[in-house]
């Protein structure tokens, strides 16, 4: 067997950079109340946001029907101009990091 085939495979790995989001979509927004200050904690309670994803992104799937100030980590380009076409507001607010294992 050639020796390269007899060592291990070591090199870098993008796994632990990458920056991983939680998908909403809009229509899932319309669960609010209309004027509603909606950011992860809320959507956290309400169970649109499920498992160890710290960072949220709303998507522009379906149709919004009130007026809401949306506050997480990312929105798509459709979702920002349907939040805004009803005059809501995204606000782009950062999660806080959670501190890795040093071992």
């Amino acid at each position: 067997m050639p020796l390269i085939r007899r060592l291990p495979k070591r090199g870098f790995n993008n796994a632990r950079h990458t920056v991983r989001y939680s998908p909403v979509n809009v229509n899932d927004l319309n669960l609010f109340d209309e004027g509603t200050r909606v950011d992860a904690t809320l959507m956290r309670k309400e169970g649109l946001v499920n498992g160890p994803v710290l960072r949220i992104k709303i998507l522009g799937k379906g149709e919004l029907s009130k007026k809401l100030t949306v506050a997480v980590d990312a929105f798509s380009a459709s979702a920002r101009a349907k939040i805004e076409k009803l005059g809501g507001v995204c606000e782009v607010a950062l999660s806080k990091k959670v501190p890795t294992k040093t071992a």
